[in-house]
């Protein structure tokens, strides 16, 4: 059976301006996801499932309508501020959605294969989706999942800040840990971080996730009863968020998994401000002018 690509397409996109899942990069207008997709397609994912708001379904279904769909199967699922999910009778008012573990579990009836996780407005690298789909095919099982984890100094934004989840890693190669790390940047001092008292150094080479997972079914099971008991306990904390590693290090600390994180050499693009946008556009041209994308990816 082949693997499904999960795509968390919902983000507001703040930062951006605007919905810069949607924004034009490529040397044809494409977008990131395309990209993504692409790779997917000819690392052996056999079906796309979008996590998508309401509100842009119209356009995603007129930017990708047909696109692709003779090549790879494409489904959608729905997250809002308060998607219902089974076992709680009443969810509190929210400001913002419930974070990344909650817009997996909204696609929970989508899936029912070993699956791979991304962000739609990341770029990953062709390396890293045959990568992940040979351990989705061969490796994964209920108590094993992965990560495709990047070097930190590959990652930054040259227009700002970032978050990164920084990872720790034993000596099988298995995720001991990640924490997130806010406000990371290059300084006069090297690669920083934020806290409340100042700032902290990160080693350029440290292995970070750009939430590129892979996921045995069963974690949609796990996930739902551990957001269960993440919103009983903050209820009244409205802009709490519900996040992929919060679930990973729970399922690592308890014994129930072992995760492998995948090392990937590859340069990592994404569009966190505006002011990002040439060099991603640069980046696609230089990659399709070295042969590594068609001038036309779907033609």
């Amino acid at each position: 059976m082949k693997p499904t690509l999960l795509i968390l397409a919902a983000g507001m996109g703040s930062r951006y301006g605007g919905l810069k899942q949607l924004d034009g990069l490529g040397p044809n207008e494409e977008v990131i996801i395309e990209y993504s997709i692409y790779d997917a397609i000819r690392a052996g994912f056999g079906k796309i499932v979008f996590v998508i708001r309401k509100d842009i379904e119209e356009a995603f279904r007129e930017k990708f309508g047909g696109k692709f769909d003779d090549k790879v199967k494409i489904e959608y699922a729905f997250q809002a501020i308060n998607t219902p999910v089974e076992g709680i009778s009443e969810l509190p008012e929210r400001e913002k959605p419930w974070g990344t573990a909650h817009a997996v579990l909204v696609a929970h009836d989508k899936i029912n294969e070993p699956f791979a996780v991304i962000n739609a407005d990341d770029y990953y690298g062709i390396s890293s989706f045959k990568a992940m789909a040979d351990f989705l095919k061969n490796d994964c099982a209920p108590d094993h999942y992965s990560m495709i984890g990047y070097q930190l100094d590959k990652t930054l934004s040259d227009a700002g800040h970032v978050n990164r989840g920084v990872c720790e890693v034993d000596e099988a190669g298995h995720l001991t840990d990640v924490v997130e790390r806010h406000k990371i940047q290059r300084t006069p001092n090297g690669i920083e971080y934020e806290e409340n008292d100042g700032q902290h150094p990160l080693s350029p080479d440290a292995l970070v996730s750009m939430n590129f997972w892979g996921f045995h079914p069963n974690v949609f099971e796990v996930t739902r009863q551990h957001f269960i008991e993440f919103v009983e306990a903050h209820r009244d904390q409205p802009r709490a968020e519900f996040y992929i590693p919060l679930v990973i290090n729970r399922l690592i600390n308890e014994g129930k998994i072992d995760l492998t994180v995948i090392p990937n050499a590859e340069r990592w693009y994404g569009v966190t401000y505006q002011e990002d946008k040439p060099m991603v556009q640069e980046a696609f041209a230089k990659l399709t002018a070295e042969g590594q994308y068609p001038k036309h990816l779907w033609k």
